[in-house]
């Protein structure tokens, strides 16, 4: 029996998705559930399991666009598994022939090149060759010739570029890949973002010493109670983020066509780098969350963005993004909005730097925060308030983001 294997809906409004990567080959004995390939959306990576077990025979290249529901391969499952090697082995034996006719070509055809046809020296222009290289200031010795004897004619001379710049011997090749559908999918909502948005970035900065205070104080605890689990920075911005967006409903906001969108929760998407690239997971409800609940959600999500696990449903949605360069030693940046989602906050890295407290100055670690935002629906004061609101929460985390009560915040 002969299976047909289409090509599954991997998610709402997906239409249509790409072959990344076989993983099996043309003629491969496949077993049920095992993963057969890998196809990219345009919001993320799937693999494609085997439906049956069987001999597969591939029906789409590697780079092909398909729509949902086209077939992509055929499974005989009546066929029976192979057994040993014995394959490979006939395949050797009908390739040796046609390595001894390649070996025996070359002996056959090779004849050396009469003497008297070598009229010119290689590399030689001809008069005309010779004119157009000094026209356009280019050496003869750097000019492939393709007339008799390796002469370079006057087509040689045409096609012939400036050097950029004097060979150092060292490698200088280039490679030419098609970018995977989802990179081509950021890529033009990146673009769209910059086109279609009125953006802004305002910056502000932040003292880090009272969450290193409180980190220090209940890190070990915390993942002691907490199964191993990090207290990392991004639960004390994501409670930061959460609280200064209900203050300012409108950075919580979206437009669409002529209308301004609201919301009373915040879904923040958590900006991931992973092997297919940027990967933007959503933490849902995070205003509801503990400061366990979100280290636990991103370290999920993260993990399973890394492992090329991250589903479409993992990515939809979000009403603002929280994005982290500061783990590849941003010192400051300007993000990009996540469409149709109206702000973004970046974060950097911390640096020590002299500040002035209390007419003193002293040293502290401090981290530059950058918000875009779209303008045709937030205006200077929301975005500003916003930014001075999650710096108010990260540098008093304790009563602003905790009640006065760290331990019952960190359930611990």
């Amino acid at each position: 029996m002969i299976l047909e294997m289409k090509v599954p809906s991997p998610g709402e409004s997906i239409t249509e998705v790409e072959i990344a990567t076989w993983l099996v080959k043309d003629g491969d004995y496949v077993e049920k559930d095992q993963a057969i390939a890998e196809v990219d959306s345009d919001k993320a990576t799937l693999e494609l399991p085997a439906e049956a077990s069987g001999i597969i025979t591939l029906k789409a290249e590697e780079g092909d666009a398909v729509a949902v529901g086209q077939v992509v391969c055929l499974i005989d499952t009546s066929a029976a598994k192979p057994e040993g090697s014995a394959p490979a082995k006939e395949e050797k034996k009908e390739e040796a022939p046609k390595a001894e006719v390649k070996k025996e070509e070359p002996k056959a055809e090779a004849k050396p090149a009469p003497a008297a046809e070598k009229t010119y020296a290689t590399g030689t222009p001809s008069p005309a060759a010779r004119k157009i290289l000094d026209e356009k200031n280019i050496e003869a010795s750097s000019v492939t010739g393709t007339g008799k004897g390796g002469r370079i004619t006057k087509d040689d001379a045409v096609n012939a570029k400036a050097s950029m710049g004097t060979p150092t011997g060292g490698n200088r090749g280039s490679e030419r890949t098609k970018l995977s559908m989802l990179r081509r999918k950021v890529a033009e909502r990146l673009v769209a973002a910059k086109n279609e948005t009125a953006m802004l970035t305002t910056f502000n900065e932040v003292n880090m010493t009272p969450i290193n205070l409180v980190r220090n104080e209940y890190k070990d605890a915390f993942k002691a109670k907490h199964g191993g689990l990090s207290l990392g920075y991004m639960s004390f911005f994501t409670k930061a983020v959460t609280r200064a967006l209900q203050l300012y409903p409108d950075v919580n906001s979206m437009i669409d066509g002529q209308e301004k969108i609201s919301y009373d929760f915040c879904d923040i998407s958590v900006a991931v780098s992973g092997p297919k690239g940027l990967m933007v997971p959503v933490v849902r409800n995070a205003e509801n969350l503990s400061f366990r609940g979100i280290e636990s959600e991103i370290k999920r999500l993260a993990i399973r963005a890394r492992d090329g696990q991250i589903t479409v449903d993992d990515m939809t949605g979000g009403t603002f993004t929280i994005s982290n360069g500061g783990v590849f030693g941003s010192m400051l940046s300007t993000p990009i909005i996540n469409p149709p989602q109206s702000g973004i906050l970046g974060m950097h890295n911390i640096i020590e730097r002299p500040i002035a407290v209390n007419g003193k100055v002293e040293i502290h670690p401090m981290m530059y925060v950058a918000l875009s935002y779209d303008h045709r629906i937030i205006d200077g004061r929301e975005s500003v308030g916003f930014l001075v609101a999650v710096k108010e929460g990260l540098e008093n985390p304790v009563e602003l983001l905790m009640d006065n009560n760290p331990k019952k915040a960190l359930e611990l």
